[in-house]
């Protein structure tokens, strides 16, 4: 391929990522505002909460104590948890859109459509279903994030963030399409790694960090999983219309 054709298709893309980074934009704004706008009164918060501890306890997936026991006991291990919660979020989706955007192009709207169709879906759940977090829930759990970092509230002002929603963890979830989507686009084993990695140590962080519930993780996980499959189906659909003769 020759300069002038390589210098027109970086050119192309440009409007195209735009159009596509603005989309996404109004879907996050939209997000945060909802998620912030909906905080519910507190007693009802906690009372779900009570009901997601006693669901643990009686299957046995009460482990938020457990999760946070190496982190009270080793400065290292709290640093690592809380880098991974807060910068192992928003900064990685936004890095690996920006690279699948201009890289892998279906990879790229297959995570999109997979965020903004599990986005909907969670704040479904934050608007009828709010949940105190453990932190916040005197379950005798501490705030990792808060009490050691303030980079969490420069990426998520709290104007913008409703502390009672933990359910579903979308933390979780997302880093999990992001993993997914990074694996499927990788072509070298180091990346592949991280998009297997990356989703399991934000599972253990957000638990770790007192953040979520085991079962908020679950249900983002199953949240993503549904939106995934959604995108899939949307993707067919677009290669299908691809085919069709004009």
């Amino acid at each position: 391929m020759d300069v002038s054709r390589v210098t027109a298709l970086r050119h192309s893309r440009f409007p195209w990522i735009l159009g596509q980074a603005g989309l996404v934009a109004l879907g996050v704004f939209v997000y945060f505002r909802i998620r912030g706008l909906t905080d519910a009164a507190r007693a009802t918060a906690e009372q779900h909460s009570r009901d997601i501890v006693d669901f643990e306890k009686a299957t046995g997936l009460h482990f938020e104590a457990a999760f946070q026991k190496p982190v009270e006991s080793s400065e290292a291990v709290e640093a690592v948890v809380n880098w991974v919660y807060i910068w192992g979020h928003w900064p990685v989706i936004i890095v690996t859109m920006v690279w699948l955007a201009w890289r892998h192009r279906p990879e790229f709207l297959r995570l999109r459509d997979g965020m903004l169709i599990s986005g909907a879906l969670g704040m479904l759940v934050f608007v009828t279903y709010p949940v105190a977090p453990p932190r916040l829930a005197n379950l005798g759990l501490v705030d990792t994030v808060t009490e050691s970092s303030r980079a969490y509230r420069w990426l998520q002002p709290p104007a913008f963030v409703n502390q009672y929603a933990a359910m579903p963890s979308l933390h979780a979830g997302w880093d999990l399409l992001v993993g997914i989507a990074i694996y499927t686009a990788a072509t070298s084993l180091a990346l592949k790694i991280v998009g297997c990695v990356m989703p399991v140590l934000m599972a253990g962080s957000v638990i770790a960090t007192a953040n979520h519930y085991v079962v908020d993780v679950i249900a983002g996980i199953a949240i993503v999983l549904v939106g995934h499959a959604a995108a899939l189906a949307l993707e067919r659909r677009r290669e299908r219309r691809g085919r069709e003769p004009s």
